[in-house]
C-alpha cells in the first residue's frame, strides 16, 4: 500500500460564460479559468503546517488562537496584516522565507487553465460548466498520479457558496461513478478514499489551501505565457513563486513530460 495523499484545489479567474462578442474577453483574467491542485502525503502536511505556522509567526506574530491566512491578493497590495510588508526589509525577508519554504516542501503540482471563449464559440449553450470540466480533468490526473503509486487519497476544495459546493459535489460523482470518456469508473474508485469532495473556507487555516491561494495566479499567468497568449508575467515576485516549484509538477514518469500531466490547457 502506497501513502495516502490529500490534493487541494483553489482557482484564479471566474467560471461565468458571457457573450464571445463581449470585451471582457480581451482580458486574460476574465477569459482564462485555472484551477491548482497541489497534492501532498499525509506525513508532509503535518509538518508542512507547523513550518507555516512558524512562518506567519517570524514575521507576522501571528496568535494560534486568531491565526493569520495567507491570502495572495492581501499580501501583494500589503493590506490587513500584512501591512508590515510595506517595509522594504521585511517584505524581503518575508519574500526569502515564503520561498525557502516552497522549495522544500515535497508536493505535486496539477494546473489545469481552461479558455472560455473557446468553449462558448465552439458550443454555445451547451458548453460545460468550465470549473467542472476543469474538475474532471484534474482528477484524471491526479488518480493516474495516485494508481501509478499504488496510493489512495481524497479531494478537499476551497468553499465558494452554497451553490457553487452543491453542483460541484454533484459533479464529482460524475466521474467516481460513471467514469469519463477515456476512464472507468474503478480507475477513480481505485485511487480515491472517499465518494464526496470536501469544501473548506481559507478561514480554516488550511495550509493545503493557502498554498494553493499563493500559487494558482502565477503559475497561471507561467503557463499562458508560455503558451504565448501573453506577452509578460505581471508581478516580479510571482516570477520566484513559479520557478521555485517549476519542478513539482506532475510528469510522465517515463519521458518527463509535464504537457498533458501536470500543465493541462482545454481550449
Amino acid at each position: 500500500m502506497g501513502k495516502l495523499f490529500r490534493l487541494y484545489i483553489d482557482e484564479s479567474g471566474d467560471h461565468y460564460y458571457y457573450d464571445y462578442t463581449k470585451t471582457r474577453y480581451n482580458k486574460p483574467s476574465e477569459r482564462y479559468l485555472a484551477l491548482m491542485g497541489i497534492a501532498m502525503n499525509k506525513d508532509v502536511r503535518k509538518q508542512a503546517h507547523l513550518d507555516l505556522e512558524e512562518l506567519k509567526h517570524n514575521h507576522f506574530n501571528s496568535d494560534p488562537d486568531d491565526p493569520i491566512i495567507l491570502h495572495r491578493k492581501e499580501i501583494i497590495h500589503k493590506q490587513g496584516p500584512f501591512y508590515v510588508l510595506q517595509d522594504p526589509e521585511k517584505e524581503k525577508a518575508f519574500n526569502n522565507d515564503l520561498i525557502d519554504f516552497l522549495k522544500a516542501l515535497d508536493f505535486v503540482l496539477i494546473i489545469v487553465v481552461v479558455d472560455k471563449k473557446h468553449l462558448i464559440e465552439t458550443h454555445g449553450k451547451s458548453a460545460y460548466h468550465p470549473y467542472h470540466f476543469a474538475l474532471t480533468a484534474m482528477m484524471e490526473r491526479y488518480c493516474g498520479y495516485l494508481n501509478f503509486w499504488n496510493s489512495k487519497g481524497d479531494i478537499w476544495a476551497e468553499e465558494r457558496g452554497k451553490k457553487e459546493d452543491r453542483k460541484l459535489k454533484e459533479e464529482y460523482l460524475n466521474p467516481f461513478d460513471n467514469g469519463t470518456y477515456y476512464y472507468k469508473p474503478s480507475f477513480f474508485q481505485r485511487a480515491l478514499t472517499s465518494k464526496k469532495i470536501k469544501t473548506r473556507s481559507k478561514k480554516a487555516n488550511i495550509t493545503g489551501l493557502q498554498i494553493a491561494d499563493l500559487l494558482v495566479h502565477p503559475c497561471k499567468q507561467r503557463f499562458l505565457l508560455k503558451k504565448e497568449i501573453i506577452t509578460h508575467e505581471n508581478i516580479k515576485f510571482g516570477k520566484h513563486i513559479c520557478d521555485c516549484v517549476k519542478d513539482k509538477y506532475n510528469v510522465q514518469i517515463y519521458s518527463g513530460k509535464i504537457e498533458g500531466y501536470g500543465k493541462v490547457f482545454i481550449g
